[in-house]
C-alpha cells in the first residue's frame, strides 16, 4: 500500500507540472499529462534511471494501477456521454450532418487501405483481419469531445457556428466511434468465455433495448414526478451504482466496460442543474486524481526506443498523413461542399483532428486485447500527440480566436 501511495504522489506531480507547462506553451493541460506519462516510462525515466524507475514501478504493481485507472476512465466517459446533446443531435442538419460523416468514412477507408501493409508488420500474431481494421480505423477517426471543448471554451469560439458545428460532428463521431469499438470486441475471443459470436451480439441488442428502452424513460419519469429537485447525495450514490452496474454488464457482454458507462451517460436525464452538480462533484477527483494514473500507464507502455531506424519512423510518418489527411481532409471538404468559406472549413478539419485522451482510451483498449504490439501502439500514440498538438498552431494561423472574440463583441452589441 505504501508503495502505491508513493506511485500516486508522483504521478500526480509530474501530471500538474507537466500540465501546467503545456498551458503556458499554449497548449491543452491534456497534452501536458499525456507527455507526463511517457516521462515515468521506459522511454525517458526508464531508461535514464532503470534501477530507480525499476522500484517505484515494479511490473508486478502496475495490476492496481490499471483498475484505479480503470475506474477513473468509467466514471469520466460516464460524464461524457451524459453532457452529449443529443436534442442537438435530432436536429442537426447541413455541415455538422455531412462532415461528421466524412470525418468517420474518409479516415476509415484510408486506415482500412493501410491496414494489410501495417497488420503484416506489426500486428500480433493471431489477430484477424476484420477487428484489426476495425480497432485502426476507429484510432484514425475518432476525435476527443472533452478536448475539443475545452479547447472551444478557451477560444471563446464554442457559440459561434464554426464551435457548434465542432461539438455536434465530435459527439456524432464519438458515438459511431464507440458503437463500433464494441462490434469489434464483440468479435475478439475472450479466454474462458465459449459464449458465440451471435450469442454476443444478441445480448449487446438486449442490454440496448433495455438500456434505452428502459432505463432512459424511467429515469425521465422520476424527472418529471419530482420537478426541481436538486441531485442529492442519495440520488448521486444511485446514479454511480446505476453506471458501475452498466459498465459491468458491458464487460461481462465482452465489450469494454467504459461503453457501458458511456451509454449510462447518454441516459442521464438532460437537467442542467444535475448535470452541473454531477460534473463539479466527480469531475475533480477524476481529473486530478484518476486520470493522470491512467496518463502513466499509457506512458509505461510507450516505447518511444522501439521507434528505431528510418523503416520504423518512415511508417509513423505515413500512419500520422493518414490520421491527418483523413480526419482534417474528410471534415474540411464536407464543410466546403456545404458552402463553408476555405478558412473555417480548415479551422472545423483542424479541430476534429483533435484525438488525445479519446484516443488514448481505444489504443489502450486494443493494446490489453492483443490486436497492436508495443510498436504499433507507440507509433499511434506519437500519431495522437502530434494530431492534437498541431490543433492550437492551426487555430492560430487560422485567426480564429480573434474571430471568435469578434463574433462576442459583436453579439454585445446588439444585445444593448
Amino acid at each position: 500500500m505504501t508503495l502505491l501511495l508513493i506511485q500516486m504522489t508522483t504521478v500526480l506531480l509530474t501530471a500538474l507540472f507537466c500540465g501546467w507547462l503545456a498551458r503556458k506553451l499554449r497548449q491543452s493541460r491534456v497534452i501536458g499529462e499525456i507527455i507526463g506519462g511517457i516521462f515515468l516510462g521506459p522511454s525517458v525515466f526508464g531508461r535514464f534511471a532503470p534501477h530507480a524507475s525499476g522500484r517505484l514501478f515494479p511490473p508486478a504493481s502496475l495490476g492496481a494501477f490499471e483498475t484505479i485507472s480503470t475506474i477513473g476512465l468509467v466514471l469520466f466517459l460516464f460524464l461524457i456521454g451524459s453532457e452529449l446533446d443529443y436534442e442537438h443531435l435530432r436536429r442537426q442538419k447541413g455541415t455538422a450532418t455531412l462532415a461528421s460523416g466524412m470525418s468517420i468514412l474518409f479516415p476509415f477507408i484510408m486506415a482500412a487501405a493501410a491496414a494489410h501493409s501495417l497488420r503484416i508488420r506489426f500486428a500480433p500474431d493471431g489477430i484477424g483481419s476484420v477487428p484489426f481494421v476495425l480497432f485502426l480505423g476507429i484510432s484514425m477517426s475518432i476525435t476527443a469531445f472533452p478536448v475539443l471543448a475545452r479547447i472551444l471554451e478557451e477560444r471563446r469560439v464554442q457559440s459561434t457556428p464554426l464551435g457548434a458545428a465542432a461539438l455536434m460532428c465530435a459527439a456524432v463521431d464519438d458515438v459511431c466511434a464507440w458503437c463500433l469499438l464494441a462490434v469489434a470486441l464483440t468479435l475478439l475471443p475472450h479466454e474462458g468465455d465459449s459464449a458465440s459470436l451471435a450469442w454476443r451480439f444478441l445480448g449487446l441488442g438486449v442490454y440496448l433495448l433495455l438500456m434505452i428502452g428502459f432505463v432512459r424513460p424511467l429515469a425521465r419519469w422520476f424527472v418529471r414526478r419530482n420537478p426541481g429537485r436538486p441531485l442529492s447525495y442519495e440520488l448521486l450514490g444511485i446514479t454511480v451504482a446505476i453506471v458501475l452496474a452498466s459498465a459491468a454488464a458491458t464487460q461481462a457482454l465482452g465489450v469494454h466496460p467504459l461503453f457501458g458507462a458511456f451509454l449510462a451517460g447518454v441516459c442521464f436525464p438532460r437537467i442542467p442543474h444535475w448535470q452541473a452538480a454531477l460534473r463539479a462533484r466527480l469531475d475533480m477527483i477524476v481529473s486530478i486524481l484518476l486520470l493522470p494514473l491512467f496518463f502513466a500507464l499509457t506512458g509505461m507502455r510507450t516505447r518511444l526506443d522501439l521507434l528505431s531506424g528510418t523503416r520504423i519512423w518512415l511508417w509513423t510518418g505515413i500512419v500520422l498523413l493518414v490520421a491527418v489527411a483523413g480526419k482534417m481532409g474528410g471534415a474540411a471538404l464536407a464543410a466546403r461542399w456545404t458552402g463553408q468559406s476555405w478558412r473555417d472549413a480548415l479551422a472545423l478539419g483542424a479541430l476534429l483532428n483533435t484525438r488525445g485522451l479519446v484516443e488514448l482510451v481505444v489504443l489502450n483498449i486494443a493494446y490489453n486485447h492483443h490486436v497492436f504490439s508495443p510498436t504499433l501502439f507507440t507509433m499511434l500514440v506519437v500519431m495522437a500527440l502530434i494530431t492534437t498538438m498541431l490543433t492550437t498552431p492551426a487555430l492560430n494561423l487560422l485567426d480564429i480566436e480573434h474571430a471568435g472574440k469578434a463574433a462576442e463583441d459583436m453579439a454585445a452589441v446588439r444585445a444593448a
